[in-house]
């Protein structure tokens, strides 16, 4: 795959992209959290895992984010929709069809984009962050917009613009229920950032087929054993959805 990706501004969509089978149809497309990036560890370990199982894979930095153009000051859950759409148009145009898996804010893009655009034949939740304003009150909410800092990292500062759209976005539990396709939602146990109470809501609310996999003794970022039980319940689920109904 060398195709240049931007979004609706012109701006580069840094991605990489690992070859699976020859002739392979599926795409699975990864997206990221807040101040992630398409090389976090999680990502790229699930991206390579999947790969060697011969499923193509492409994961991607949002705009503003890791080396993909763009300010990060700008870099909201709506700004994010626009830039999955971009990719998805770039994977359609190529002939693939689209498995996504969003971390964090990433599924809360992607349940957004999977409620109103059947270009995502499946979906995956990692640690989906489902109510949007609720997880900016609980994490951010001490700190001044346009002045203070994400986790006091002075890499990554607070906007009125990021504050603003998880505002108005609120919860995406009326749009999860417009979800039409397979979904699986993964979510650690001791996610101290994005309670597991998240997807076991959205996972009550949602349309068959569904699947919610808790894993016990992880955090948000799959860490320790969490990583590698993530990656098998992916890989799992993805080839029970893809294989034929009568094979």
């Amino acid at each position: 795959m060398q195709e240049n990706l931007t979004n609706l501004e012109g701006e580069i969509i840094d991605y990489t992209f690992h070859e699976g089978s020859k002739g392979a149809r599926d795409l699975l497309v990864i997206g990221h959290g807040v101040t992630g990036n398409k090389d976090l560890p999680l990502i790229a370990s699930l991206a390579q895992a999947v790969a060697a199982e011969g499923l193509p894979v492409l994961r991607f930095s949002f705009s503003g984010n890791g080396f993909s153009g763009g300010d990060f000051r700008k870099a909201t859950i709506s700004k994010g929709i626009q830039d999955l759409k971009s990719v998805l148009s770039t994977a359609d145009s190529l002939g693939f069809r689209v498995i996504y898996a969003g971390h964090s804010m990433g599924a809360t893009v992607g349940t957004i984009v999977s409620s109103r655009d059947d270009r995502i034949h499946r979906l995956i939740s990692l640690a989906g962050m489902f109510n949007a304003k609720a997880f900016y009150d609980r994490e951010f909410g001490q700190e001044i917009p346009d002045s203070g800092y994400m986790w006091k990292n002075q890499k990554f500062p607070l906007s009125l613009a990021f504050k603003k759209d998880l505002e108005l976005i609120g919860s995406v539990i009326e749009d999860a229920c417009l979800v039409q396709v397979p979904w699986l939602l993964v979510h650690g146990m001791e996610d101290k950032i994005v309670p597991i109470e998240d997807s076991r809501q959205i996972f009550n609310k949602i349309k068959e087929p569904k699947k919610l996999i808790e894993i016990e003794g992880t955090d948000h970022m799959f860490s320790g054993n969490g990583g590698p039980a993530m990656i098998e319940s992916v890989i799992t689920w993805i080839g029970s959805t893809l294989q034929p109904k009568n094979a």
